[in-house]
């Protein structure tokens, strides 16, 4: 049964603020408004997100976005925020907020995993979309690298994790190396299109047995490649690289589509923006039962809204947490198991 509401969605866990007013209705979830300022630039000089600095702009830039998404708007039902995994000094600037906006208006608040939003990002679009159960979600961004087995909202079991590098933070890496400036990982992609992904025969870390993955072996690889390869085509190695990671990805992924036969195949996080991976993973499901689901391209990176997603399906179970009680936790896994 869907039940009406809006969701005031907060999510801080990096280097986003961003807050979102999302109305649950019978054809899905509508964002009404939403804003988020992007800390890029500033990172960009360092190379990598700084986690006092993150902190000192999510302090900055919270009450405005809030007031801005909130403006001529009704107060929400209740109030979704991330309070993890993620960089414990933006976490707790959103968690701060939640609860002083939970105190203020006197609504519910739920607190919601930064993971389980990435996953519920799928569901926002124009067509009704559903999550149907058991479901496989490959998780891949900067910080995780993670396959799950989902058996209901908010319900999951860990089937392999990256044991170093996420994926992410694997492309980030090996951009900075051949030149591209923080972030790269898209960077690379780009030239991809162009090149030759046989070019170079980098390593396949891990892709013949079980669900961990492990991408610091690659990393090296490509290292030592590039040290003892000073003139190289940029598009050949980026193309190669790239399918690297690719191939670990989807092979895992479709191991465990054998295994479980689920109904749905999520892809979420930021590098699920990477066109070769969505590209490659549609195809290899499509000769599957399952059905794929991948996030709009604007709901890939980290965003309020799908925070309220996931925290609407917390709501109607009643699964509040108390604003007095409310903690942030940078370690806080979505899954239950400890497959690890």
């Amino acid at each position: 049964m869907v039940v009406n509401m809006h969701i005031l969605g907060i999510e801080s866990s990096c280097d986003d603020t961003s807050v979102a007013l999302v109305e649950a209705t019978e054809n899905g979830f509508v964002v009404v408004s939403e804003k988020t300022s992007s800390q890029i630039e500033v990172h960009k000089k360092y190379g990598g997100v700084i986690p006092e600095i993150a902190g000192r702009m999510h302090a900055e830039n919270i009450i405005p976005v809030v007031e801005e998404v909130m403006k001529n708007q009704n107060k929400p039902d209740v109030v979704a925020v991330t309070s993890g995994p993620g960089l414990i000094t933006g976490l707790l600037v959103g968690v701060e907020t939640g609860k002083t906006l939970s105190n203020l208006w006197n609504i519910p608040l739920v607190s919601v995993n930064h993971i389980d939003g990435h996953i519920h990002s799928v569901e926002l679009k124009a067509e009704k979309t559903t999550i149907e159960f058991p479901a496989i979600c490959l998780v891949v961004s900067g910080g995780h690298t993670e396959l799950l087995l989902m058996t209901n909202h908010n319900k999951f079991e860990l089937l392999g994790k990256t044991r170093d590098d996420a994926s992410g933070e694997t492309f980030d890496k090996v951009a900075k190396l051949i030149g591209f400036e923080y972030p790269g990982g898209a960077k690379i992609s780009k030239e991809a299109e162009n090149g030759n992904p046989k070019a170079i025969d980098f390593p396949r870390p891990m892709i013949q047995t079980g669900y961990e993955f492990s991408f610091a072996g690659l990393k090296t690889s490509a290292l030592y490649w590039l040290r003892d390869n000073p003139k190289f085509n940029k598009q050949d190695f980026c193309a190669s690289f790239e399918t690297a990671i690719v191939d670990v990805l989807t092979t895992k992924t479709i191991r465990s589509i054998k295994e479980f036969n689920p109904k749905t195949v999520i892809l979420a996080g930021g590098v699920s923006a990477n066109k070769k991976l969505r590209e490659t993973l549609g195809q290899t499901i499509n000769k599957t039962n399952a059905k794929l689901l991948i996030p709009e391209m604007k709901y890939t990176m980290d965003n309020a809204a799908m925070i309220a997603v996931a925290g609407y399906y917390k709501t109607i179970k009643n699964n509040y947490t108390d604003w007095k009680t409310i903690e942030a936790d940078p370690n806080w896994k979505v899954y239950t198991n400890n497959n690890e």
